[in-house]
């Protein structure tokens, strides 16, 4: 006989079962949940897959340009500031003073009148170091270069140490009547003094980098006597150093140089075919270790500037004809061309000409040297 269970027996058996048939239905449950496909996975795998590789390429794109733009604007600000350096200061690296033995250009001042200050600013902000003028009121704003240098080297941080500064003395016949910056009737000593002194209030500085004679006089002996003047600007440190410009008489310049205690450290001269391109003064003064520098560089060669084997040459180098130019008469090592343009695309191309010279890229073989002396018309290097 089966024993029947009481009430207690029951419940605990009727729980019993009841727990088993749970976890059960659990389990099926479960399986269904894992076995059961998702309605979507025939679109997901083909179609999100593709969405997904579009952005991660997108992002990298994205990651790229900005990279790019990032490089771009270090440049600009690069240039803009004199960065670059290794091992120097983000001023430094572009300061004339780290660049006075490098290839450059100066950027001349002449026939800007009240626009001076401004063309000014824009070349230092382009990136030129080296400027050129002359007290002269007739052609040059000297106060408009002091203004233009101060406020450029404000805004980029830059100290009068970072700039190269050039000023003439003018003689009287140089001089607009009208305007003459020191007494016409002094003797030409005291006219190169109280001109030099102009020139400091003009530029605000008290020293120049270099002070140069604009012309010879009318009599040789009045040359060495405002010669004197400059020496003695050497000795109190006013200027570092002197020259002269618009010698184009050899014998000249040979009896200056022989007379001169304190020797002319540059001579600055129209380059065009008409001198023979000073070839004769321009090999004295490479043998003496004197600074060419060169103004009516282009205009005065725009016929061979604009010939289709410069303008090929030119390209080949990633150049303009004129840049082309510049960087032709740098690269002989003592020859500093003058820039005077306005554009602030040409001071760009001006500034990244100079930059790729002084980073040490050789622009010019002797063969190609001999090449453009030869279209330009020049007999010698």
């Amino acid at each position: 006989m089966r024993s029947v269970p009481n009430s207690k027996q029951q419940q605990q058996q009727q729980t019993t079962t009841t727990t088993n048939n749970n976890k059960q239905q659990n389990r099926i449950g479960m399986m269904v949940r894992v076995k059961a496909p998702k309605k979507d996975n025939a679109f997901f795998t083909p179609a999100k897959h593709f969405l997904v590789m579009i952005g991660v390429f997108g992002m990298i794109g994205l990651g790229v340009v900005l990279l790019k733009f990032h490089r771009q604007e270090s440049r600009a600000f690069q240039l803009r500031t004199g960065g670059g350096g290794m091992g120097m200061g983000m001023v430094d690296a572009h300061s004339a003073k780290y660049l006075v033995n490098k290839p450059h250009l100066v950027y001349g001042t002449a026939w800007k009148k009240d626009d001076t200050a401004k063309y000014v600013h824009d070349a230092i902000q382009a990136g030129f170091r080296f400027i050129d003028t002359a007290c002269q009121p007739k052609h040059y704003n000297e106060k408009g270069v002091g203004l233009g240098w101060t406020s450029a080297a404000q805004e980029l941080g830059l100290t009068r140490a970072d700039l190269w500064i050039q000023t003439k003395f003018t003689p009287y016949s140089g001089q607009d009547p009208n305007n003459v910056p020191y007494d016409q009737n002094a003797p030409v000593a005291d006219q190169a003094r109280t001109s030099l002194e102009v020139s400091l209030r003009n530029l605000q500085t008290d020293y120049l980098d270099s002070w140069v004679l604009h012309s010879p006089m009318e009599h040789f002996e009045d040359t060495m006597k405002v010669w004197r003047v400059m020496e003695d600007a050497v000795d109190s440190g006013k200027a570092h150093q002197i020259g002269i410009s618009n010698c184009y008489d050899m014998d000249v310049f040979r009896a200056l140089y022989q007379q001169a205690r304190v020797k002319p450290a540059v001579v600055q001269n129209r380059f065009y075919a008409e001198s023979d391109f000073d070839t004769e003064l321009r090999i004295f003064c490479k043998d003496r270790n004197i600074k060419y520098q060169s103004f009516w560089t282009l205009t005065a060669n725009r016929t061979a500037l604009a010939s289709p084997k410069v303008i090929e040459l030119a390209s080949a180098k990633g150049l303009t004809a004129q840049t082309y130019m510049y960087a032709f008469l740098m690269s002989l090592g003592y020859v500093t061309p003058l820039s005077g343009t306005r554009s602030i695309q040409h001071m760009a191309q001006d500034v990244a000409v100079m930059e790729r010279m002084q980073g040490g890229e050789e622009l010019f073989t002797v063969t190609e040297q001999k090449e453009m002396a030869a279209l330009l018309g020049m007999p010698g290097l």
